[in-house]
């Protein structure tokens, strides 16, 4: 338990940080779980569609620091692939 007034408020300010990171991170699976979905199904507009609402997502939480750079690159590497490859066949 926090002693000091500077570490209540310390321990105020993160938990309230984390509900806002778990909301981007929540918002960030659910979106790349729609595009990996939709690819699978070969539903190539809606893929497509879905590919730029994961970019987004994406870049909100690598921006924010609620994952790393080169993590958001892998992730929207492995979106774009999974796109192209429902396309192409």
């Amino acid at each position: 338990m926090a002693k000091t007034s500077s570490a209540k408020k310390a321990n105020r300010v993160s938990s309230r940080k984390r509900v806002f990171n778990i909301r981007t991170k929540k918002i960030m699976r659910e979106a790349i779980k729609l595009t990996a979905t939709t690819a699978l199904a070969k539903k190539v507009t809606e893929a497509g569609a879905s590919l730029s609402n994961t970019y987004k997502a994406i870049d909100k939480a690598a921006k924010r620091g609620i994952i790393k750079k080169n993590t958001a690159a892998r992730m929207k590497s492995r979106a774009s692939r999974a796109v192209a490859k429902a396309t192409a066949k």
